[in-house]
């Protein structure tokens, strides 16, 4: 992240963030965003911390982790190194449910394979 200005406006984070402003701004009222910096003017300033913040909270919605669950983790976090063990079993939780996800994909997409083999064998049959 070296190259990550140590201040961004709204719209600068937005860009990095592939988020709207207005995402940007949902997320600090649900609590995810916390503590989000202002200028002199009162607009807001992001820097590289909550950058690496958003890409977390990005990777876990990608990943299917429900929003309650991901704003439980937000407030962890926002109380500190006593609640590491806490943050750690709610990660271990869902990495069990994406390994179960991914075992169940993986058999769809055998399943398909097969599909598509046979059509590939009755076409050049």
């Amino acid at each position: 992240m070296s190259d990550t200005p140590v201040r961004m406006s709204v719209q600068q984070f937005a860009a990095r963030t592939g988020l709207s402003a207005h995402t940007l701004r949902y997320y600090e009222k649900i609590g995810l965003l916390r503590q989000v910096a202002r200028d002199a003017s009162g607009c807001r300033v992001y820097g590289p911390r909550d950058l690496e913040w958003v890409g977390f909270i990005l990777r876990l919605k990608e990943t299917n982790m429900a929003l309650d669950d991901i704003i439980r983790y937000a407030d962890l976090r926002e109380r500190g190194d006593s609640t590491r063990e806490a943050r750690q079993a709610l990660l271990v939780a869902h990495a069990a449910k994406l390994q179960e996800r991914l075992q169940r994909d993986r058999e769809h997409l055998d399943a398909l394979q097969k599909k598509i083999e046979l059509y590939r064998q009755q076409t050049t049959a």
